[in-house]
């Protein structure tokens, strides 16, 4: 599974430091995606590595602070989703027969 790594690079000051980073980031098997910040310092990468590589990777280029490591949050957003029209169309499913058996009682007692 995919994991999102933000990293806060405390040399990244300007476009030249970025793209050093950014390059250490990329050299590394498993990621997919890398996002850098300039003005926060912030890097994050998205895939499946390992989260010591690449702090590892970007020691070379400067000092590095791990802000958060954790499962990427965009495939779960699309399960959630796809679970929730499940749950609904189940629902929906379920008032339907209860409608349904509350209008043949009222007859069954007459």
């Amino acid at each position: 599974m995919a994991q999102k790594v933000v990293l806060k690079v405390l040399t990244m000051t300007d476009e030249k430091t970025k793209q050093k980073a950014i390059e250490a980031a990329a050299d590394i098997f498993g990621v997919d995606s890398i996002a850098a910040d300039l003005s926060s310092q912030k890097l994050t990468v998205i895939g499946e590595m390992d989260a010591v590589a690449v702090v590892k990777k970007l020691k070379k280029v400067g000092k590095v602070d791990i802000l958060s490591v954790g499962p990427a949050k965009e495939e779960k957003k699309e399960e959630k989703k796809e679970e929730k029209k499940e749950e609904k169309k189940e629902e929906k499913k379920e008032e339907k027969k209860e409608e349904k058996k509350e209008d043949k009682k009222p007859e069954e007692k007459k």
